[in-house]
């Protein structure tokens, strides 16, 4: 478990499949990220999630809000999908509910999780995202993180939508 001012990144819990599911059924949410997902695609991912923490000492581990103890979103360290120039490396992401965009959330859990990766002795941490998702890539630079745009690829994802299949590439070395 990480804890900041106002968040605790941890691992997921059954009562977290209702929320996500939530999450991932709004498209304002989904809208660079693939189609709205199901209670099974939910259950697969949480299952995923536990599986990589049990595997690795991490993942993207589940968002909540410390005032209220409420499931917000997920954020954290996970290998890098196969087939993308992310593939061998430890790649950060993130995702939390709309009710929550706009708060610094985001940047709060992102950066304790490359401060988690550090302590841990990893040496860079990659991201991706499609080029039209200015909040995602926006935050990656607030980070520290750099372009590769020599890495920018077309993701492998099957039945990704088109206008969804070009991503870019960022890192960012240990200090």
């Amino acid at each position: 478990m990480i804890e900041t001012e106002r968040l605790v990144l941890r691992g997921w819990r059954d009562e977290d499949a209702a929320p996500f599911l939530a999450m991932g059924q709004d498209p304002e949410v989904m809208a660079y990220l693939g189609p709205l997902q199901t209670a099974e695609d939910v259950a697969a991912g949480i299952a995923r999630q536990k599986e990589l923490l049990e595997t690795h000492g991490h993942c993207f581990w589940a968002l909540e809000e410390r005032a209220t103890g409420a499931f917000i979103g997920f954020c954290g360290l996970k290998p890098g999908a196969a087939g993308t120039p992310v593939e061998g490396r430890v790649e950060i992401g993130w995702r939390l509910a709309r009710a929550h965009w706009g708060k610094g959330y985001a940047r709060e859990a992102a950066q304790a999780s490359l401060d988690w990766g550090w302590a841990k002795g990893i040496d860079s941490i990659w991201a991706i995202t499609v080029p039209a998702n200015v909040r995602s890539w926006g935050l990656m630079q607030r980070l520290g993180m750099t372009r590769r745009p020599d890495l920018d690829f077309d993701h492998p994802l099957p039945g990704l939508d088109e206008r969804l299949k070009a991503h870019v590439t960022y890192s960012i070395e240990r200090p």
